[in-house]
């Protein structure tokens, strides 16, 4: 769904399903930003971000977090790796995720 509505909204989006897909294709790919949930299958958002913060191809990819896990423990690790704001979707609604992912992307997308 928040791929289709990325789209929608006029932005080239890519869903990637597991943390392994993600660690290989992001580095070809080399999106302009990367939302990443925590919990995926294969890899978690933790090992997938801390894989491409050690890649100088994709080191200086902007990540958000987009996740349902919301204590502050999950929030000070994904900081502590990289991220650069770290969302909790019941919380956040289309249009504040969009005020984020603007916030966030190189100027000259």
């Amino acid at each position: 769904v928040l791929v289709e509505w990325l789209e929608s909204e006029g932005y080239q989006a890519v869903g990637i399903t597991t943390g392994k897909e993600a660690v290989t294709r992001i580095p070809v790919e080399k999106p302009a930003l990367i939302l990443l949930d925590i919990i995926l299958p294969e890899m978690n958002g933790f090992e997938v971000m801390k894989t491409l913060k050690e890649n100088p191809d994709t080191a200086a990819i902007p990540i958000i977090i987009l996740s349902n896990l919301g204590d502050g423990e999950q929030q000070r690790k994904a900081m502590t790796l990289g991220a650069v704001d770290y969302l909790i979707k019941a919380e956040n609604d289309f249009e504040s995720i969009k005020k984020i992912i603007k916030k966030h992307l190189p100027d000259e997308i």
